[in-house]
């Protein structure tokens, strides 16, 4: 049997549906198999960000996200270790965030908009997916998820998606679509595509101790 973990990259554009991937695989998969670690919260401290001319930062560019310790944590858990991580809070003042902890499984899914850009990340991927998702329905789902969700104003969330995340997702993110081993078309849907892979990945923890 195999001990090493299957690692599993879920890629996509800003509300392209990787949370929404996620939660259904935890739903559909045996409870304690599968550790996801987001890249999320592995954002660089305001502080340590860069700002634009405008004293914004860009948090859609690869140098926002601390890839040496999203890097460093899966190597963990590909040695059978654990480890801790504070949750990452957009920012918000009125959320606390939560010290979270990450244990190895059998599955190991990783997800972020950056996980095929840094090669030593994305060699360690064995199963790399990538949900393609038509603009105008992510920035559709961004504006009600951020609005909604995480406390910003329209107006900021189409100055950001105007000039960061739009830019950043087609010069960072598209062209690694071609090396993913599948592509989840995600515009009404994605039911039938997350029943091929619960059912792969089922098959995979057959064959795990």
């Amino acid at each position: 049997m195999d001990k090493k973990p299957y690692i599993v990259g879920i890629c996509g554009g800003s509300a392209s549906g990787k949370t929404f991937l996620l939660n259904q695989l935890l739903k559909q998969l045996p409870l304690g198999q599968v550790t996801i670690i987001s890249q999320d919260n592995y954002y660089k401290k305001q502080e340590d960000q860069v700002k634009d001319e405008e004293g914004l930062i860009n948090f859609d560019h690869p140098d926002s996200i601390n890839m040496d310790e999203l890097y460093q944590d899966i190597y963990l858990l590909i040695q059978n270790k654990g480890f801790s991580r504070w949750e990452y809070t957009f920012n918000n003042p009125e959320a606390v965030p939560r010290l979270l902890r990450f244990e190895p499984a059998p599955i190991i899914i990783v997800e972020g908009l950056f996980i095929y850009y840094r090669s030593e990340i994305s060699r360690l991927i064995d199963l790399k997916l990538f949900i393609d998702t038509e603009e105008h329905i992510r920035l559709s789902r961004r504006l009600k998820r951020d609005h909604t969700e995480r406390g910003y104003s329209v107006e900021s969330i189409l100055r950001d998606y105007e000039k960061y995340v739009a830019p950043m997702f087609y010069r960072y993110v598209a062209p690694l679509k071609s090396q993913c081993d599948m592509i989840i078309p995600n515009n009404r849907h994605m039911y039938k595509a997350l029943q091929v892979l619960v059912n792969h990945l089922a098959k995979i923890l057959e064959k795990k101790p």
